[in-house]
């Protein structure tokens, strides 16, 4: 959504366009939070009365949200039928190699927070407490854990194949959450071991599902703070994945400094983030991103690609490139190593 308002010809197109942007994702959201993309799955086809009577909902009111997801291309009408489109079917039904169900319930979870953002505008600081879904609030960090597994599921297929850890033992998953990405490496590199560090509440979610994933022998799940819990030492990788877009710039060069600590000499590091240019205005989704992160965590930000090259040089790293993660991911992969 690279537009700008430029021309010697006024446009309200993108202005009338952002207005309503926000109809869109309610349709999804509502959707795929009814079930409405798994019961075409199982069915095939449906009219809209026969899908409002597996929901029990109302058949109007079915129709006209139907209608919305054929409008917005998440769905397929012929005459009055209604199936799934193959990207819907691949990504939106659950149970899915790729589905991203669980991974859309934290923008949805959000949503309100984005209704505040006058407020936060104003006072400067997160419009919501970031500790409820950090543990304080047992089902809210559950399903913020979950949507975050669900959402590194999707990530990390993409990512783990752009690592090369052939050889490496020991691997430290700094801020890890639900262990998914540990998960995901240690199944592709039997050879490797690895340790996550998190929250207690994140943790206690994330054992769940690394044992789920039989791979509680090989991933450790660490309860602590990574500001404050000492890291394991001795490891040869280390892994920080979605992480410190919530923290300060003092904050992100100390961890790096603690990280390089834990690393052996030849050890690597691999930074998965959301990043923009030194303008800290593009790509569009990142700078939006930075107001998200923003609204819900005291130092939420998203930082440029050139500050972080700078903060692994004054860790002491040496050999570091950044580089953009295939599409449709919006991430950008960090790597360096310790000399």
């Amino acid at each position: 959504m690279d537009h700008e308002i430029t021309g010697t010809v006024p446009n309200p197109g993108l202005i009338m366009e952002l207005a309503s942007a926000f109809y869109g994702s309610c349709v999804l959201f509502t959707a795929s939070d009814l079930g409405i993309f798994a019961k075409l799955a199982e069915m095939e086809s449906a009219d809209a009365a026969m899908v409002a009577g597996r929901l029990g909902s109302d058949v109007r009111a079915t129709t006209l949200l139907l209608d919305g997801c054929v409008a917005l291309g998440l769905l397929s009408k012929t005459r009055s039928m209604y199936r799934n489109t193959a990207s819907t079917a691949a990504f939106l039904v659950p149970g899915r190699p790729g589905d991203l169900s669980r991974a859309i319930r934290f923008n949805r979870d959000v949503y309100e927070a984005w209704g505040k953002l006058p407020a936060f505008v104003k006072a400067g600081v997160p419009v919501e407490p970031p500790e409820a879904h950090l543990g304080d609030d047992v089902e809210r960090t559950r399903t913020f854990v979950l949507s975050m597994h669900g959402r590194a599921m999707g990530i990390g297929r993409a990512v783990v194949a752009q690592l090369d850890l052939t050889g490496r033992k020991q691997m430290l998953d700094i801020g890890g959450g639900p262990g998914t990405y540990s998960t995901l490496i240690v199944q592709a590199y039997p050879e490797l071991k690895s340790t996550v560090l998190d929250l207690p509440g994140v943790v206690a979610v994330g054992s769940e599902l690394v044992a789920q994933a039989g791979a509680s022998d090989r991933v450790t799940m660490l309860p602590g703070n990574y500001h404050s819990t000492p890291y394991p030492v001795g490891n040869d990788v280390v892994i920080i994945f979605g992480v410190l877009h919530q923290e300060s710039a003092e904050s992100i060069a100390a961890i790096l400094r603690r990280a390089y600590g834990a690393l052996v000499p030849g050890g690597v590091i691999y930074i998965l983030d959301m990043m923009t240019d030194e303008t800290h205005t593009k790509p569009v989704f990142s700078a939006l991103f930075a107001l998200n992160m923003a609204l819900i965590a005291k130092d939420g930000w998203v930082f440029s690609d050139k500050e972080l090259c700078g903060w692994l040089e004054q860790a002491g790293f040496v050999d570091f490139e950044v580089r953009p993660v295939a599409p449709p991911m919006p991430h950008w992969l960090a790597f360096a190593r310790k000399p």
